[in-house]
Order: structure tokens, then sequence, then C-alpha cells
């Protein structure tokens, strides 16, 4: 049986800087598009919605069933592919993957917790947290990697 690999240290340089990761994120994204365009073309007849296209609860909420749906399903990708994985599509075309603390797959659990501190990562506004704590951490880790365990190497 093979044992997990130990997690990296900085001096094997295997921790991804913060422009592969936003690479694979892209690449992510042209997936997200290469999917929903279409489906949005299908279902509300145009390409890119308006806020007219939107079913509005109040200001800026959009509770949108279609949107919704492409909500929930960008949130179990990556949640589910880097849990069980370590790779998004995104990932795997930059030569990334996701570690938990043992040094193998992080689970679903470490997967999901990561994924949803990126609202904190996120703050104040685009990615600003998540961007300042990769580029001064030395294991290149957002808010959401240190509080789940997990990094971010390259696999190649």
């Amino acid at each position: 049986m093979k044992s997990a690999e130990p997690p990296p240290t900085q001096a094997e340089g295997r921790y991804a800087s913060l422009w592969p990761r936003f690479l694979a994120l892209a690449v992510d994204g042209l997936i997200f598009c290469a999917l929903f365009f279409p489906i949005t073309r299908l279902v509300k007849g145009v390409w890119l919605m308006s806020p007219a296209d939107h079913r509005w609860v109040s200001g800026w909420f959009i509770t949108d069933p279609l949107c919704m749906t492409f909500l929930v399903v960008m949130i179990l990708y990556f949640v589910l592919l880097e849990g069980w994985l370590g790779v998004t599509p995104g990932k795997a075309a930059l030569g990334l993957r996701v570690i938990g603390a043992g040094g193998g797959v992080p689970g679903l659990k470490a997967g999901a917790l990561r994924n949803f501190l990126r609202v904190v990562d996120s703050l104040p506004t685009l990615n600003v947290l998540g961007i300042i704590l990769i580029l001064r951490s030395e294991e290149h880790a957002r808010f959401g990697d240190r509080i789940a365990g997990t990094r971010v190497v390259r696999s190649r």
C-alpha cells in the first residue's frame, strides 16, 4: 500500500503562488461559461442575463431559480472535486492540486470548509484579503486553506 506523500516544505518550493492559482480559477470560470451561457440561452432566450431577466426579492438579492441552480453547481464543483480528487479541471490544467494536512486529498469536510471560507477571503472586495494572505504566507495559503488545513501545491 502506498503511503501518503508528506506535506511539502517551502524549501521544496512546491506551494502554488498567486498567478497559477488565478489562472486555474480562470480556466474553471471558462468551463462554467461554456456550460451556463448555452443553458441560459435555452431557458431565458438570452446569452447573458440583465436585471430584467431575473426574479428579484428586493434590492440586490437574486432569487432566480436558474441563477440559484448555477450557484449550487459552482459550489458543488469546487467542494466535491477538490475534496474527493484534490483538483478541478482548472487546477489540473495548470499542474496544481489541493492537499490536506497529511499530504493526500483533503476530503469533503476540508474541501467544503476551504470553499465556504472564500466568502472571508473575498473581503473587503475582489478577493483582496485572500490575495494578501497568499502573497504574505510562506505556504501561499489563503484564509480558507489555513482554517481547513489545506494547501495548493504544484503537482508537476
